[in-house]
């Protein structure tokens, strides 16, 4: 049963209650996500009509919308019905017609009497030559002139309802606000200059200058603001319950974590060495952790999270590393079965391939704790397989994992601390969004010695260019992915297709230097050709994007990218992270099929001009939009009514500071304070949140 507070039911009430919003028109108003007065509220105007009161339609711009004072000179009807009445007026300067169809005569008759003057007011068009006004809006006596508004507001409206069904039923909730306590801090109203709820909402509505529509506008700042907080109210209250769930302090005395950093042949980097004690200070609190590590591309993720689960080993319990694929799988056990052996720690893999005898002696190890790290795939999610003690989850490439697999995982222990990272750089912004209710690591800095990818832009008529060069490379015993956007040939789309791709390669480059690998294979056969190309048996790989996440060949320093302008920027990114993994400079090409569009154009030069993911993932953002960078089916990311996280970003920060430290100071909403934000968050609908308080 929902709480809500009595002051905010007028708010929730059945939308039909308003005057003029019938059955029908609730029905179209539905499409538009709006069911109650409170949805009318939080949907803004678009845009707005600005009416220009003038002498005369003489010198007037198409399209404008003006008020005019006229005599009314001539009633002229038409007989067919196909055909306008017309009413000719005059101005200060001029003449005009008004234009009317299908209109009552005799109310024509009664509201424009002959030599009479009235004030008009509606769009200027011209047809030969002559201004028009067709169905003027507002008609009224020259000292009527206040029922014509100024401006009006343009609301984005669906089939079936009108600007005035909109307008005067959102008129009639703005006059019946109740009026709530401030949930905002003072000093950041007073910073900003923002109205109250109240106010902004009323100015909102009543836009007087088109800049009072824009996003910066303090009124819609202010609104925005709320959104943004209610939303990380609501993650700040689930990261308060998760923590409230008491966790293991998982200690060790870092003799294992020692062994695998002397045996490195490289010194850790300074970011590394940071997120690292982030992480062991997580892990050591009787509290769980939930992380999130952002890295970009060959920053060293997997190092940190090997070290994580030596900690959790350490003291005393397992971990697990889960991958998206199985190459990625049999990747990371290849990479971190050395270390574990270093360490005296039994590492082991399970995948879906895993049968019979083999699979069973695999799952009473780790039954028994005698697996102690254990990477897998998709397979560890079955009932079966179970831990004897699993003190630490993690996730590589969370976006690959829906949210509820991420729990199921955290279920598999007493109070797993889990550790989710990703390749896939997130704007700050959007990881406040969608990951508020975690705390966020970010690897920004290579390792040493990693070179620059070099990134060229090549049209694809230079084809033949391209594949002697890779002729020249093959014979420098050099090796290098070949990716193409389709698998096989489609009649629909002029692309390149791996399966052509890799017959052409084979004719120019010989067969034994060509294999292909694409996710419709079998998972035995992809292995193997990955194997070959790791083994150097291949020098170069035509693959699709299969190989985009965490595959690491060394010796790879060259990927080509056909139809280059077909993929996303971070995509790119990603598939580029392929080379660059070596001693060796390596090289990007970029093949496109001219002309480029304009979006097309910015994505492949923002991906030529850096290889920071982190910036790419800004520009990406500007170019796509947050749903689409985050993916709003998999992320859960907020439908924002009013809030735009393009150009208010820096709102988001500011929203995450203000919600810890409402509910570090009132875990319970219970203040004044308190009380105020727990309107905004029934305001918001965010009524499940609040039942996770320990009051109300």
């Amino acid at each position: 049963m929902v709480n809500r507070p009595e002051i905010l039911f007028p708010l929730f009430r059945k939308i039909t209650y308003l005057k003029g919003i019938g059955p029908k028109i609730a029905i179209n108003l539905s499409k538009l996500r709006i069911m109650s007065p409170r949805d009318l509220l939080f949907s803004l105007p678009s845009s707005i009509l600005i009416r220009n009161p003038i002498k005369t339609v003489h010198g007037a711009a198409l399209h404008d919308f003006i008020t005019v004072e006229i005599t009314v000179d001539e009633h002229i009807e038409n007989q067919r019905k196909d055909r306008p009445y017309r009413i000719n007026v005059s101005d200060s300067k001029t003449t005009f017609q008004l234009i009317f169809f299908h209109p009552r005569k005799s109310w024509l008759r009664e509201t424009f009497p002959l030599g009479q003057r009235r004030l008009v007011s509606g769009k200027v068009e011209f047809f030969d030559g002559k201004a028009q006004m067709t169905h003027p809006d507002f008609v009224c006596l020259p000292d009527e002139k206040d029922k014509i508004p100024l401006s009006e507001p343009i609301y984005p409206l669906t089939a079936g309802v009108t600007q005035k069904n909109f307008f005067k039923a959102n008129q009639q909730v703005l006059i019946t606000l109740p009026s709530l306590p401030e949930w905002i801090s003072i000093p950041i109203i007073k910073k900003y200059k923002w109205p109250n709820w109240t106010e902004a909402l009323h100015v909102a509505h009543s836009p007087i200058k088109l800049e009072d529509i824009l996003d910066n506008s303090p009124a819609r700042q202010r609104l925005a603001y709320d959104e943004m907080l209610s939303h990380q109210l609501t993650l700040s209250i689930a990261r308060a319950s998760l923590r409230k769930s008491k966790g293991i302090a998982n200690t060790g005395n870092g003799n294992m974590t020692n062994k695998v950093l002397d045996m490195l042949p490289f010194e850790i980097t300074g970011a590394q060495r940071r997120v690292i004690l982030e992480i062991e200070k997580d892990l050591a609190e009787p509290l769980r952790m939930n992380r999130l590590l952002q890295g970009d591309v060959g920053s060293g993720k997997t190092l940190v999270a090997m070290i994580s689960m030596i900690k959790a080993v350490e003291a005393g319990g397992q971990a697990v590393i889960m991958a998206p694929t199985e190459i990625l799988t049999k990747q990371h056990e290849a990479n971190l079965k050395p270390m574990a052996e270093c360490a005296g720690i039994v590492l082991e893999s399970l995948t879906g391939r895993d049968k019979g005898k083999e699979r069973d002696a695999k799952l009473e190890a780790l039954a028994t704790g005698k697996i102690q790290i254990l990477v897998g795939t998709h397979a560890v999610f079955q009932k079966k397989v179970e831990f004897n003690d699993l003190r630490l989850a993690v996730i590589d490439e969370q976006h690959r994992f829906g949210v509820r697999q991420r729990m199921d995982l955290g279920s598999k222990g007493d109070a797993v601390d889990i550790l989710v990272m990703t390749a896939t750089p997130i704007p700050r912004s959007l990881a406040l969004t969608n990951y508020g209710d975690m705390e966020l690591s970010e690897l920004d800095e290579k390792p040493k010695g990693r070179q620059a990818i070099n990134t060229a832009l090549i049209a694809n008529s230079r084809l033949k260019q391209v594949i002697e060069r890779l002729r020249v490379a093959i014979d420098d015993g050099r090796q290098a992915y070949w990716v193409c956007p389709l698998v096989e040939e489609s009649n629909y789309l002029d692309l390149a297709a791996a399966e052509d791709r890799a017959i052409h390669l084979k004719k120019e480059l010989g067969v034994k230097n060509v294999g292909l690998v694409h996710g419709k294979m079998p998972d035995s056969e992809k292995d193997k050709v990955m194997a070959d190309f790791i083994n150097k048996k291949i020098k170069v790989l035509v693959a699709t994007t299969v190989i985009e996440v965490g595959v690491d060949v060394p010796n790879a320093s060259i990927i080509v990218i056909e139809h280059a302008e077909r993929f996303g920027l971070s995509q790119l990114h990603q598939l580029r992270g392929r080379v660059g993994r070596g001693s060796d400079a390596s090289t990007c090409l970029l093949l496109y099929a001219p002309p480029l569009g304009k979006t097309a154009q910015k994505r492949l030069e923002a991906i030529r001009e850096t290889n920071d993911g982190f910036k790419i993932a800004d520009i990406d953002l500007k170019l796509r939009g947050a749903g689409d960078v985050l993916g709003v089916t998999q992320s859960g990311l907020p439908q924002f009514r009013i809030a735009n996280l393009e150009t208010q970003s820096e709102l988001m920060r500011l929203a995450q500071d203000e919600a810890r430290m409402i509910i570090f100071s009132d875990p319970d909403l219970t203040s004044t304070r308190g009380k105020a934000a727990r309107n905004l968050l029934y305001l918001m609908g965010a009524d499940e949140y609040i039942h996770l308080l320990s009051v109300g």
